[in-house]
């Protein structure tokens, strides 16, 4: 099994920055990638970005230029570098981690953090 820790939500204004962390623990050599989804209310939940342990990456066209994804693979820790905030970023954000592709579905989460972007 895989545990998913986020840390680095929170609120800020819109154009500002947030960085999130997630930190995975127990059976990490079962992952190939690690990404990051977000759901804001009434709405389904989305791929933001992911990215393999190679460095292949996947963003979603709404955070192209403005989202970065990152790991540090010696800390098992995915990072999301989200600049340019804006106000239809508000959701809750979760990490995800993989067996396979990224393309298909998850195979562990995290339990979510939510970030608020003002106007």
């Amino acid at each position: 099994q895989v545990q998913l820790v986020e840390s680095g939500g929170g609120l800020v204004q819109a154009g500002g920055s947030l960085r999130l962390s997630c930190a995975a623990s127990g059976s990490v050599f079962r992952i190939n990638a690690m990404g990051w989804y977000r759901q804001a209310p009434g709405n389904q939940r989305e791929l933001v970005a992911a990215i393999t342990r190679r460095g292949s990456t996947n963003y979603a066209d709404s955070v192209k230029g403005r989202f970065t994804i990152s790991t540090d693979n010696a800390k098992n820790t995915v990072y999301l570098q989200m600049n340019s905030l804006k106000p239809e970023d508000t959701a809750v954000y979760y990490c995800a981690a993989y067996h396979g592709s990224f393309y298909y579905t998850a195979d562990y989460w995290g339990q979510g953090t939510q970030v608020t972007v003002s106007s």
